[in-house]
């Protein structure tokens, strides 16, 4: 399957004098290119994957040529959406550990940012149903990526003795996600509400 976030080829004679115009302009389109990204995440969570294209090229104060020019279709658009929050996610992790003075904390905050990824995860997975394959391929990338992260908080929260030792990062991250499957169906249910419940009991009491 198409990704998008594969980085742009050097323009030729890039090594040459002039070449930095050439790498601003890079950098400039991928800045674009993670506004764009952003703002579909969001209009996503808001309106769904089917949302207009136009509503997403509003969000994002661009033509709806730019979006097409970018990712020729829908389905190139999901991709890049999916990867763009997992790599948003895995990013925050090691920031919230570095800007907080406490891992457990950190790890509160980034499983925050989890949830709110895995309420657009499960809108694209339902998606992108007709390309299991592809899904698969995404669904490890997932875990690649954030398993670790996870791993590295409970790992200093353990260390700092602020969580109990024995949490897993695949058991915790699996049981939020499976907490956040029916979130929207029913107005009588917040995830997390239990979520809380679950970090009540992680944090280590003296």
């Amino acid at each position: 399957m198409p990704t998008t976030d594969q980085p742009i080829p050097e323009a030729p004679g890039s090594g040459r004098p002039g070449a930095a115009p050439v790498r601003n302009k890079r950098a400039d389109a991928r800045r674009n290119q993670q506004t764009l990204l952003a703002a579909a995440a969001e209009v996503f969570v808001a309106s769904g994957v089917d949302a207009p294209i136009r509503e997403i090229a509003a969000k994002a104060g661009v033509g709806v040529g730019t979006i097409y020019r970018h990712f020729p279709s829908r389905a190139d658009l999901i991709v890049a959406v999916y990867r763009h929050q997992v790599e948003a996610c895995a990013e925050a992790g090691p920031a919230l550990l570095a800007e907080t003075g406490s891992p457990y904390e950190a790890l509160r905050r980034w499983i925050d940012l989890f949830v709110d990824f895995l309420v657009t995860k499960h809108g694209l997975a339902k998606a992108m149903q007709s390309d299991s394959n592809g899904f698969s391929t995404l669904h490890a990338y997932f875990l690649d990526r954030l398993e670790p992260v996870a791993a590295r908080l409970i790992e200093a929260g353990v260390e700092a003795g602020e969580i109990e030792p024995g949490t897993r990062a695949y058991e915790l991250m699996r049981g939020v996600g499976d907490l956040c499957v029916d979130h929207g169906s029913d107005p009588r249910y917040d995830p997390r509400h239990l979520i809380d419940l679950v970090f009540r009991g992680l944090r280590r009491t003296p």
